[in-house]
């Protein structure tokens, strides 16, 4: 048979695909329906990529500490804010949850140290020097408290203020706050560091320092990493020890405080000093 004649049985050519950039909308392969190879229905598939399930979630809660005030919101849930800052586009829930879960309490999270933060999943580099950044923001506001009036009569600023600097501390801090003859702030010092339930002090250290700073007074303040504020039978021997160095050159000791997770105490008010 002559020119256009086709053979029985041989395939039709091919037909011609458009490129996606003019094709009219894209086709979802998973979304084809079973009857679609006899053509009777095919599903466009949406052209929008969904938006993450959290999406929402960070702009309701953004309006929930507008709108209400932080009193409205969990702890998890105020952290949970503030990793949005440090950690843009991934669900910060879960490793808000997991850092109390860790630490205990917001205090804890902001007081532990970088390297322990690091263990949390989740939690790099970026969100450990966050949360520092703010400890010592805290710290700052603190002792700017205690630099404004006499400390004796801003005890609840001092106590805020050695919560934030020492409470969480891994190791025991001896610090010493020097103090004028009107009992203001001179230098708040760190005189040494020692191990979790140890840390070396010289009362003819601390002696030597108060004559330079020219202080009329100081307090003592060290950290008990165990939690427990109680005073130690070495606690009171070396405050007797920094009492008599001191009263030598006429600086007087106004109170020793032990600061621990679970609270503090005063040698004053427990009739040590």
């Amino acid at each position: 048979m002559a020119g256009g004649s086709r053979k029985s049985g041989a395939s039709p050519p091919p037909a011609r695909v458009e490129d996606s950039e003019t094709f009219p909308f894209a086709f979802d392969i998973g979304a084809i329906d079973p009857q679609a190879s006899s053509g009777q229905s095919l599903r466009r598939a949406p052209s929008a990529k969904a938006k993450p399930h959290y999406h929402d979630h960070r702009a309701r809660l953004r309006a929930k500490f507008d709108e209400v005030g932080p009193q409205a919101l969990a702890d998890y849930e105020l952290l949970e804010l503030f990793l949005f800052r440090t950690i843009p586009r991934i669900d910060t829930k879960p490793l808000a949850k997991a850092l109390l879960e860790k630490f205990g309490t917001l205090a804890g999270v902001l007081g532990a140290p970088v390297q322990r933060i690091a263990e949390v999943r989740g939690a790099g580099a970026a969100v450990a020097q966050d949360l520092k950044l703010v400890q010592a923001m805290l710290e700052r506001a603190h002792r700017a408290e205690l630099k404004q009036r006499p400390i004796i009569s801003s005890w609840s600023a001092l106590l805020s203020y050695c919560r934030t600097a020492m409470a969480h501390e891994p190791r025991e801090q001896f610090r010493v706050l020097f103090l004028d003859a009107k009992n203001q702030l001179i230098a708040d010092e760190v005189m040494n560091e020692g191990t979790v339930d140890h840390a070396p002090v010289y009362p003819r250290e601390i002696a030597r320092r108060a004559l330079e700073l020219s202080a009329a007074s100081v307090i003592l303040v060290h950290n008990h990493p165990s939690g427990d504020p109680k005073p130690s039978a070495a606690d009171i021997a070396i405050t007797r020890d920094i009492v008599a160095a001191t009263g030598a050159v006429n600086v007087k000791v106004h109170d020793h405080l032990i600061i621990g997770r679970n609270g503090e105490s005063s040698f004053k008010t427990l009739g040590l000093l």
